[in-house]
């Protein structure tokens, strides 16, 4: 599944994920930071599942004003 089903989750469902998304990449750039880590294109991947969040947040938000 390419989106990772972020678009079958709720807004709070989705609001959670962002959450802990947000939590692991500091996570991964801390570990990165104080010592390499094992793969360091997670970090890349993690940014993107956040960016693809924060779109799917937006293009909902968008929706539900443009409803208004």
């Amino acid at each position: 599944m390419k989106d990772n089903g972020i678009k079958a989750l709720n807004d709070k469902e989705l609001a959670e994920k962002l959450k802990e998304e947000r939590a692991l990449l500091t996570k991964l750039k801390i570990q990165h930071a104080v010592s390499s880590i094992e793969n360091p294109a997670r970090i890349t991947a993690q940014r993107k599942l956040l960016a693809q969040i924060l779109t799917e947040t937006k293009a909902r938000s968008i929706k539900l004003a443009s409803v208004k």
